[in-house]
């Protein structure tokens, strides 16, 4: 038989009593602290009840007298461990976020080139890495050279001195291609 089975009525009475009046004595600290934590009222009662059942379930293991701290404890992990998941569930919408902009940028990349004359896709598709980012950022999307910069994630001289020079190799590339 389970122990509560083996208890006798008048003991488990006892235990509901104690444990309805630790709530009444702790649950409004309880829910305080975890708003002070959180900032968040709902999610603060959430945490707090949350926090009182797990300690109730060990109501037998834990001292009447170190109750309050061990559901202070357990408030305190609670919220450590809602910001932790959250974090998770954050990182993880970034990353869906990111991948969809990427998508869009790939669709829309390719609805440009299709507009671009060949030889110029061609004289851009040659030039080197940065060069390119920096022209198609200042060009086809239209940013300004801070845009570019925060995009690339190098200085607005490095966006200057790249847009320049992928300019002269573009030009060059093109008119040599004109002559021919």
């Amino acid at each position: 038989m389970s122990e509560l089975a083996m208890e006798l009525p008048g003991r488990s009475a006892r235990r509901d009593d104690r444990l309805a009046d630790l709530f009444r004595a702790e649950s409004a600290h309880a829910v305080n602290l975890a708003y002070l934590l959180t900032g968040e009222r709902q999610l603060a009662e959430d945490l707090a009840q949350e926090a009182f059942i797990r300690v109730a379930g060990r109501l037998r293991e834990v001292d009447p007298d170190a109750f309050p701290a061990y559901l202070r404890r357990t408030v305190v992990n609670l919220v450590r461990s809602h910001y932790r998941h959250a974090g998770v569930r954050r990182r993880h919408a970034e990353r869906i976020r990111i991948e969809a902009e990427q998508r869009r940028a790939a669709t829309e990349a390719a609805s440009v080139a299709g507009h671009i004359d060949d030889q110029l896709w061609a004289a851009l598709e040659a030039l080197p890495a940065r060069q390119r980012e920096a022209i198609v950022c200042r060009f086809y999307l239209d940013m300004s050279e801070q845009q570019t910069a925060d995009t690339l994630g190098v200085q607005v001289g490095t966006v200057k001195s790249a847009t320049s020079r992928g300019l002269q190799t573009l030009r060059a590339a093109l008119n040599r291609e004109e002559v021919s």
